[in-house]
This record gives C-alpha cells, sequence and structure tokens, in this order.
C-alpha cells in the first residue's frame, strides 16, 4: 500500500470514528433526555450506531494490518 493509500485509509478511519462518535451521542441524548418516552427511537438509534461502530471496527482493522505490512 502506498503512503497516499495509506493516508487515505487513515482519513477514512478518523471519519468513521467521528460519525460513530455522534451516533453514540444521539443514543446517549435519547437514554438522557427521552426514554422511556421515545423508547420507539430506541432501536433505529442503536441500528446506527452500531453499524457507525461496526464500520469503524473493520477500517480500523484494515489500517492496523496495512500499517504492519508497511
Amino acid at each position: 500500500m502506498t503512503e497516499d493509500e495509506l493516508k487515505a485509509l487513515d482519513k477514512e478511519v478518523k471519519k468513521l470514528k467521528r460519525i460513530s462518535t455522534e451516533w453514540a451521542g444521539q443514543l446517549h441524548d435519547l437514554v438522557e433526555d427521552k426514554l422511556p418516552a421515545g423508547y420507539k427511537e430506541l432501536p433505529g438509534i442503536a441500528q446506527s450506531t452500531y453499524d457507525a461502530c461496526q464500520a469503524w471496527a473493520e477500517a480500523s482493522a484494515r489500517l492496523s494490518e496495512a500499517q504492519k505490512e508497511a
């Protein structure tokens, strides 16, 4: 993997981490401010948070592996 590709992957990991943190914040806000009345929002926000964290974890693993090979 070239240096430019590593930089692009690192940028993607940072972006995905930011997105997952934003979803986690929404989940936190729901728990803190809207439950129990907003319980119907919980599955959607929880799934989006999970998906965002999973995407970050996969990209982070790819970056880690690429850095080992470099």
